[in-house]
């Protein structure tokens, strides 16, 4: 059975989960889920878990994603990028000083109010079907964190925006809310993720690539690939038999810190946790013997 990552170049038009179903039918698995959703008409780097890495792929989702973004001013639609209904349109007397001096307000921890036509849920309903049906509700703002926002480039009225972003950032509300703090109103007019933890475009594969490759499984990154940031940690054989079947283990030579768990054979175990000498587990990832 095939178990591991891939990083996929979504194509524009494809949904997260019309990549997720398109891979099922070529690794031959259901176990298959993605790393972060991208809008349809986004295109960029989407980690696909395949098997018994679809364990890992909450890590994914809750790590670091960075976009370039482009900022379409003086356009105001109801999905707040250029796939919905235009809802107004203003004139752009805005300058690149004008930008470059209000992009500081959006960095940092700031709060954002989810889109209507998002997944989220409010009283057990998605915000997107209510906005389908034409409902309007109130949202309280979310605590994100913008880690960096950068202007890169401009061509008229549309701007090119580098971001660095927590987990729940909506880039499209992002541009809107620019483009209403300058008066102008503002949507996203595309959208490209470069980076989501440690995964990068210059990683990734087209959908096409991937499909029509001889072996797809020599496609597939280790699921340890996913925690490279931290320091591996090898255990013998006695305490790679505690983990595995729960306990802790305690070695005073262990370092503090997150590490990767590997046993002698070199075995990705889990991914771990020292406090005061003492490993414990943060995820599993071995085989279970049946």
């Amino acid at each position: 059975m095939a178990n591991g990552i891939i990083i996929v170049d979504k194509p524009a038009g494809w949904t997260s989960q019309d990549v997720t179903a398109k891979l099922r039918g070529v690794f031959h698995t259901r176990r298959v889920g993605h790393g972060g959703t991208l809008d349809p008409m986004a295109t960029g780097v989407l980690p696909v878990f395949v098997g018994r890495a679809t364990r890992a792929a909450s890590f994914c989702e809750s790590a670091e994603k960075e976009y370039i973004a482009q900022l379409r001013l003086g356009l105001v639609t109801n999905t707040q990028d250029t796939s919905g209904e235009i809802v107004s349109e203003s004139p752009v007397h805005v300058t690149k000083d004008d930008l470059l001096a209000i992009l500081p307000r959006f960095s940092g921890r700031i709060g954002q109010i989810p889109p209507m036509y998002s997944a989220v849920k409010i009283g057990g309903k998605k915000l997107y079907e209510l906005a389908r049906n034409g409902q309007e509700i109130e949202r309280a703002p979310r605590e994100i964190t913008i880690h960096e926002l950068e202007l890169l480039g401009s061509d008229g009225a549309d701007y090119t925006l580098r971001v660095r972003c927590s987990k729940g950032t909506y880039i499209r509300t992002l541009c809107h809310d620019i483009g209403q703090m300058l008066g102008c109103g503002g949507c996203m007019a595309g959208l490209r993720r470069t980076r989501a933890g440690s995964f990068t475009l210059a990683q990734s594969m087209p959908m096409d690539s991937i499909v029509s490759h001889r072996d797809p499984e020599e496609l597939l990154l280790p699921v340890d690939s996913l925690f490279s940031q931290h320091p591996p940690l090898i255990v013998t054989l006695a305490q790679a038999q505690k983990l595995r079947n729960g306990a802790q283990v305690c070695d005073r030579q262990f370092a503090d810190g997150t590490c990767r768990v590997y046993g002698e054979t070199g075995e990705f175990l889990l991914l771990g946790r020292v406090e005061h000498g003492v490993l414990t587990t943060i995820k599993s990832f071995f085989e279970v013997d049946t």
